[in-house]
């Protein structure tokens, strides 16, 4: 029987694309449950060890890129030989040079059509891998649909689907519909890709919903403030609610984000942004996330933050002195106070904090424990 349970017939391996495709119709236009884990070749992966990566990262990728060279030297050999050739050596999810490299000593219509059967029969995650890479070395336009449904698989397949889609000419596209559907290190890789190809298609996307509260935003939250022109839009006319919105949760990631990306105190546009953000919160009124955002905001301005990522606490002083202004409206505290009521699950975590429990809107609930 198939080791992920219907997702293949009785009798036979699943293959990873399919796996990923009957995933996704069940949610069309989300990111998979769990990126899709575990993989249908799970089992088969827990009962074989695992090649690892060789001490000298410079050969990484060559064991898989000599075993693409002997594949294609014989001009009769099927794509079907490498269906489990890769599983003891080490294949890199990311791209490669020697993978790569053997991609292009090898005629590219033949290279085309073993990556695009490798990632569509594939029934093992390094084969499948292999196979991307190669798509991502030779292929065209009309891989854009087998790249994509593969990439769902983002924390495995995120990293080469993200770079095959970026070097297409439909990349901006095509990297959009995927970056709304995966999560996670994918959604990095995704929205990395979309900020090194400075397309103004993808601005207004970067914009709204780049970062969706993933801890790993930190990792490109400065990209996306560079890339989509922030502080120019945000300072502009024409600023909707997603984009005040977004630019909260911006510029609250900049304040963790020491050691992974551009910081608030690395930030060149801090002060403009964080006041543009005031402002448009006035203009826009309470709710319950922007209720949240502001709260996390004020604490992390102050003393509790994280100094690495903020810097000296008096620069901010100004803003989060707004931000609890804003926190202390009556029409703010009773939106607070509603959301709560409702078991909205940002504003439960807020007010069971040390530092939300000492906000107006929460001031009468009774402390844990009865203390």
């Amino acid at each position: 029987m198939s080791e992920t349970t219907g997702t293949g017939l009785p009798g036979s391996p699943t293959t990873l694309f399919a796996h990923a495709l009957l995933l996704h119709r069940l949610a069309p236009g989300e990111p998979l449950p769990r990126d899709g884990e575990p993989y249908p070749d799970d089992a088969k992966h827990r009962r074989r060890p695992q090649p690892e990566m060789p001490e000298d990262r410079r050969l990484a990728g060559k064991d898989a890129a000599l075993i693409l060279d002997a594949h294609f030297a014989r001009r009769t050999a099927l794509p079907s030989e490498l269906a489990d050739a890769f599983h003891d050596v080490y294949v890199p999810i990311h791209p490669n040079e020697h993978i790569a490299a053997a991609a292009g000593l090898a005629d590219g219509e033949r290279v085309r059509e073993t990556g695009r059967w490798l990632v569509r029969h594939g029934t093992d995650r390094h084969s499948v891998t292999v196979g991307l890479a190669l798509v991502a070395a030779v292929g065209t336009g009309d891989d854009i649909p087998l790249i994509q449904s593969i990439g769902l698989l983002s924390n495995h397949f995120g990293p080469l689907a993200a770079h095959a889609l970026e070097r297409l000419p439909a990349g901006t596209e095509a990297l959009l519909w995927l970056a709304d559907r995966v999560t996670g290190w994918g959604r990095v890789y995704v929205v990395e890709a979309l900020c090194r190809l400075d397309d103004p298609m993808a601005r207004p996307w970067l914009l709204r919903r780049a970062c969706d509260g993933d801890f790993l935003n930190a990792y490109y939250v400065g990209s996306v403030a560079r890339t989509a022109g922030l502080h120019e839009v945000i300072t502009g006319p024409g600023v909707d609610d997603e984009i005040t919105d977004h630019t909260g949760r911006l510029l609250l990631v900049m304040t963790y984000s020491q050691g992974m990306g551009v910081t608030l105190s690395g930030y060149p546009h801090a002060e403009t942004v964080l006041a543009a953000h005031l402002r448009h919160l006035e203009r826009s009124g309470p709710s319950g996330s922007r209720y949240c955002t502001a709260a996390w905001l004020a604490s992390s301005l102050g003393e509790d933050g994280d100094a690495g990522s903020i810097g000296p606490v008096r620069r901010w002083q100004p803003y989060r002195d707004d931000y609890l202004a804003l926190l202390e409206r009556d029409d703010w505290c009773e939106v607070a106070r509603d959301a709560l009521a409702a078991n909205d699950p940002g504003i439960l975590r807020l007010a069971e904090t040390a530092s939300g429990r000492q906000l107006p809107a929460f001031a009468d609930r009774p402390t844990p424990g009865g203390e």
